[in-house]
């Protein structure tokens, strides 16, 4: 058996079907906008949300960045939960690009709430403070263990977006996964958020690609920020012909990685050496250590068992259960963890 990796969810290889598809893809020059596949995935997304427009980027960071570039000015400020993606890992992005601060909300496992939005907005008309011109969510949530939004919080920030004339943009890296655990349909999340950006090179198992999200009005820059921010790519048909596959195959076994981290969730709080197993919706387990000390020896146990799994610091450690985590590794893993002595 080979390594198992789950460190990520971004870690996988493409499969002989999604091999095929790439290979097979017809191909243009995206820049001119002449990939036909390209074009296609972009539609297919589109519709699927009920937006109007679609724009494929290298990776979920541009995309993400392109959308605050979209809906803000130099010298404005954001609102984001305090673990949010567009702060912690994506390098200062939205100070380098955009010019923006980010008014970070101490939020629940990721998750912010419409009143918390609407406590941090800053009045618009006190020029001392940053014009709030923007709200970013992450559906689920990374750093918050694959939680999921209720949506019902979601329609209530954005009454308060509407009532304050703020923008709405999702961070939907992991959307999918949020879609399947909840049986929620795409198109109510577009309904409710002004850009989307969805990763395929996560949980659907593409080698790279992102896709933004919108109606004709917010979207009609991303192109031209997109080629500021060096996205620019040619024949990326290739890929996007990988996108177009796992959007066709791909999304409904997320239902079996959530089971697996399920699993995993039940084990690690049976043993004797964790102390707190954090809740489990989708395919991210975050737990900890009875003694942080014992760290090295648990990541020593797993690395002999050729395992590896993500150390967060400040004694979080990570698990993500994805397409190339097969079951025969999961009852390996299981077994592993039952062995383990502290």
């Amino acid at each position: 058996m080979r390594e198992i990796d789950l460190r990520s969810d971004t870690v996988t290889r493409p499969t002989s079907g999604m091999l095929k598809a790439i290979m097979s893809a017809e191909v243009g020059d995206d820049v001119y906008k002449e990939d036909p596949t390209v074009n296609a995935l972009e539609d297919k997304l589109a519709k699927m949300f009920g937006k109007e427009e679609a724009l494929f980027f290298p990776t979920g960071s541009m995309a993400n960045q392109a959308a605050i570039k979209l809906h803000t000015q130099p010298a404005d400020q954001l609102i984001c939960d305090k673990w949010a993606h567009v702060f912690n890992y994506e390098g200062g992005g939205a100070s380098f690009n955009s010019g923006v601060s980010c008014k970070l909300i101490d939020g629940e496992r990721g998750m912010i709430t419409a009143a918390q939005v609407e406590e941090n907005i800053n009045p618009p008309d006190f020029y001392h403070s940053p014009l709030t011109t923007l709200v970013c969510l992450e559906n689920t949530t990374n750093k918050g263990g694959g939680a999921c939004y209720d949506l019902k919080e979601i329609k209530e920030v954005r009454k308060v977006c509407n009532t304050y004339k703020l923008g709405l943009h999702l961070d939907g890296a992991r959307l999918f996964n949020a879609l399947v655990a909840k049986n929620e349909d795409p198109k109510d999340y577009g309904k409710l958020f002004d850009t989307i950006s969805v990763c395929l090179s996560k949980g659907l198992g593409i080698p790279m690609g992102s896709v933004l999200i919108g109606d004709k009005e917010i979207m009609k820059n991303a192109i031209r920020v997109r080629k500021v921010l060096g996205g620019g790519m040619r024949q990326v048909g290739f890929m996007a012909a990988a996108g177009i596959y796992a959007l066709d195959n791909h999304v409904e076994r997320l239902a079996e990685d959530h089971k697996r981290a399920a699993d995993i969730a039940e084990t690690l709080d049976a043993a004797s050496y964790v102390g707190e197993v954090e809740p489990v919706e989708t395919n991210i387990i975050i737990f900890y250590l009875k003694n942080t000390s014992d760290e090295v020896a648990f990541m020593n146990n797993l690395q002999q068992e050729n395992i590896r799994i993500s150390n967060m610091g400040q004694g979080k450690l990570r698990i993500v259960t994805h397409l190339d985590y097969s079951e025969a590794m999961h009852q390996k893993f299981l077994k592993v963890l039952k062995q383990i002595k502290l």
